[in-house]
């Protein structure tokens, strides 16, 4: 006899994991892979000799610099330990933005997606606020919070919470109903089809919604730090123009780069964890 409380048995149709597929598929998997990290480097290599033979020779280094005078500054930047503060500022924001904003965002998308009647009164609101241009609050949160920390976190919520919302709403929306049937046909509690119907379904849509939040995150921070503040890597960046030095503008949107996609990296990892289908 089925019961709720009890885990669900794997869905039909669902992708193997890795660990189920024979030897020759893995193999095949294994040369795509390779076949992809291949083709990204070449990409990079050529984009950057690119960029390092026409500095100087087509477009003045004054402007565009070149990749090894921004390689020396990001040593530099490590040797003198003049990164590190920057970049752990930031990294600070965007952790506590998307600590706040990511579960904020999945609650409204979840409680708004089931509800009909919340989500009529709501919904226009909530695309209202996502309208407007959160470049132009950003002045707005210095003056109510400040310049410290907190200006720069609700920056980062802000940026973040629609992003989540609208995905996994949408997950709710789109949400294979006849599931919702079966449980409440089974008399299933409100707290038991949110534990073994809602949430595993809207996995993919989360997931989907944080991917995106990261690079989102990031620019919200690296927004409020160049209208106002003493450090992070929008202040780098903003101190860097001010002098005209384009290497440390380059060296800045660098390091963001790569801090955008470590997180994506890790984040796959999670995913592999959490949705190995």
């Amino acid at each position: 006899m089925s019961r709720l409380d009890e885990s669900p048995p794997a869905a039909a149709g669902v992708r193997p994991h890795t660990s189920q597929l024979s030897d020759a598929d893995r193999r095949h998997e294994r040369r795509r892979r390779a076949s992809v990290i291949v083709g990204r480097v070449a990409i990079a290599v050529v984009a950057l000799s690119a960029w390092e033979l026409s500095s100087d020779r087509l477009f003045s280094s004054f402007y565009v610099s070149s990749p090894t005078a921004i390689a020396a500054r990001l040593v530099d930047l490590v040797r003198t330990g003049e990164l590190w503060p920057h970049l752990i500022q930031t990294l600070i924001e965007v952790a506590l933005g998307m600590l706040i904003g990511v579960p904020l965002g999945a609650v409204l998308g979840i409680v708004l997606g089931m509800s009909q009647i919340l989500g009529g009164w709501l919904l226009p609101y909530m695309m209202a606020l996502y309208s407007l241009p959160r470049v132009v609050l950003a002045p707005l949160f210095i003056i109510w919070f400040g310049v410290g920390l907190i200006s720069k976190v609700t920056m980062v919520v802000t940026m973040v919470v629609f992003v989540v919302f609208y995905n996994v709403y949408q997950g709710v929306r789109q949400m294979d109903t006849d599931l919702v049937d079966v449980a409440r046909s089974l008399r299933a509690s409100r707290a038991q089809t949110l534990r073994w119907i809602v949430i595993p379904s809207l996995v993919p849509w989360l997931i989907t919604g944080v991917r995106l939040s990261i690079g989102i995150a990031l620019i919200g921070a690296v927004i409020a730090e160049l209208i106002a503040a003493s450090e992070g890597l929008g202040y780098y960046i903003k101190y860097s123009s001010n002098l005209l030095d384009v290497t440390g503008v380059f060296a800045g949107l660098a390091v963001i780069t790569a801090v955008a996609l470590t997180l994506e990296q890790l984040l796959k990892v999670v995913e592999r964890r959490v949705a190995p289908w």
